[in-house]
């Protein structure tokens, strides 16, 4: 089983001055909970090469085991050293899809048109799709094929507006997870700041934040 992982090249928070990119742990919790189970992992980011990973996500009291792991693989590494250009991506050579979070998502993923149509793509042939934290918000143009929003009607989770004010972004990202999946008719659910939560919608898999990605991954 050959899964996909689509990563933010976004590295501007806003006009903030400071950096984001993806979140480390997202990515890294769920990776080994793939690449454990037996699945073949691709990276890929809409520039391709080195995605930026976000600043505060490197900080040493964010680590985990699951960092730390990442960045002792030199085939995890290299994977992320090399992303392919998500605009290369054939869907049909791959049989699920994931997106970890961080902020930069909100800005580039969230808009790019190859990640709509890769995502409407995998939902249009039955393939699991999982997004995590700030990535459930890369669906907010996604279509089913009867032109309804994908969210429209399903239970999902993803980054709270608590969750953003208790970070100090919530007038500094481009749109709130949350407003924007509601807005969309999704039955949105979550549990309280920081804690584990996901959601299964038929093939739809959806996580709220950071401590979530393993779960979601699972």
């Amino acid at each position: 089983m050959k899964l996909l992982m689509v990563l933010t090249s976004h590295d501007t928070l806003g006009d903030t001055g400071r950096k984001t990119g993806f979140w480390l742990e997202e990515l890294a919790a769920p990776y080994y909970v793939f690449i454990d189970a037996g699945l073949n992992v691709v990276l890929a980011s809409p520039l391709g090469g080195q995605p930026p990973i976000d600043p505060e996500s490197d900080k040493p009291d964010m680590q985990t085991a699951d960092t730390d792991r990442f960045r002792r693989d030199p085939i995890a590494q290299q994977a992320l050293a090399n992303t392919l250009r998500l605009d290369t991506i054939d869907s049909s050579h791959f049989d699920a899809l994931f997106y970890p979070g961080g902020h930069g998502p909100l800005w580039d993923l969230a808009e790019e048109k190859a990640s709509i149509t890769l995502v409407e793509n995998f939902y249009a042939n039955g393939k699991p799709v999982g997004a995590v934290c700030h990535a459930p918000g890369v669906l907010r143009h996604v279509k089913t094929v009867d032109g309804k929003p994908l969210v429209e009607g399903k239970r999902v989770t993803g980054f709270t507006n608590s969750e953003e004010h208790a970070v100090g972004l919530r007038d500094v990202v481009p749109f709130l997870v949350e407003d924007e999946l509601k807005r969309l008719g999704a039955k949105f659910e979550h549990t309280d700041n920081w804690g584990v939560y996901t959601l299964r919608d038929g093939h739809l898999v959806t996580g709220q934040n950071p401590a979530s990605s393993a779960a979601t991954a699972e």
